[in-house]
């Protein structure tokens, strides 16, 4: 039963719990079923608590081990390696951790919350401490990424703010642009201002995660949402001074297409690169900020 629940073997689990009462199913430690698949970060099982009767789940999420933990205890502890390596960075591995902790803390009688186990630790204490080199190491990667992509947001700024005062044709006598009533210059400019506000955006939040201070709490919502926020308009940015560079060269070299689209296509290569390369990033993170219904399943049919 217990190596079923640490490999996630649902199928088994559902029928020898349908077989017995889950209490009666406790492992050398005194754990019951559900306090193991927490243990072990296995969801498809914990998601089966959800679908057990009231009278029987009450007696569940009531139950502690032989060294008086609960199953909010149990929820305190770090994860097995297995199961943190299956999230790509420690900052979304320690925003995993906090969302297991808070979806039992959510479930748990009040009185799991401050209640102590033998050495007098609550559940809160045996999550400090427990996660405190996680902690580290995902703050020293929200570092790492902020100040990599404010390098590049910053250069975008540079390039945007000079282009938007050295125009593609020049000024006439008048002071106004040349090519002011051209179709390509109003969207030369409209993408250049929409580069520059995104780029300036994108350095501003990526800013806010590098003055964090990083507590336990941040990595739930606020960190992720500052770097999803961070990468989006970064990569709106780069999309618009693609934009840009290609309306310019549409105005200064107007219809010679021969040499206006092996160029844009040698420029996009490294753009394209860098998107290719850090987008997925932006996908897992918004998923697994925003998705975490795919991870509990509170609306569990009933089965037991």
């Amino acid at each position: 039963m217990f190596e079923a629940t640490k490999w996630g073997m649902v199928e088994f689990v559902v029928e020898l719990l349908k077989a017995s009462q889950p209490l009666y199913y406790l492992n050398d430690d005194g754990r019951n079923v559900f306090m193991t698949t927490i243990q072990c970060r296995q969801e498809n099982i914990f998601n089966l608590l959800y679908g057990i009767h009231e009278e029987m789940k009450a007696h569940i999420l009531n139950d502690t081990d032989n060294n008086w933990n609960n199953m909010l205890h149990v929820a305190g502890e770090i994860a097995p390696h297995s199961q943190l390596a299956r999230v790509s960075s420690a900052a979304l591995q320690m925003q995993r951790e906090l969302q297991w902790f808070k979806e039992v803390e959510r479930i748990v009688p009040e009185w799991c919350k401050e209640s102590k186990n033998s050495k007098g630790e609550t559940p809160y204490e045996i999550f400090s401490n427990s996660h405190e080199k996680l902690v580290k190491d995902g703050g020293k990667w929200m570092r790492d990424t902020a100040s990599s992509f404010s390098v590049v947001g910053t250069l975008i700024i540079t390039i945007m703010f000079a282009a938007a005062f050295t125009l593609p044709g020049g000024n006439a006598q008048d002071g106004f642009p040349n090519f002011l009533r051209k179709r390509s210059f109003m969207i030369f400019i409209i993408s250049d201002a929409i580069s520059f506000f995104s780029a300036s955006t994108a350095v501003l939040m990526f800013l806010g995660i590098l003055t964090s201070r990083f507590a336990q709490e941040d990595f739930l919502e606020s960190l992720p949402r500052k770097l999803i926020i961070g990468l989006s308009t970064l990569f709106i940015s780069i999309a618009a001074m693609m934009v840009s560079f290609s309306a310019a060269l549409l105005i200064i070299l107007q219809d010679r297409w021969w040499a206006i689209i092996p160029i844009i296509m040698m420029a996009s290569i490294p753009v394209t690169i860098f998107v290719w390369l850090q987008f997925p990033l932006l996908v897992e993170i918004i998923i697994s900020t925003y998705a975490t219904g795919r991870l509990f399943k509170r609306n569990m049919k009933p089965w037991l």
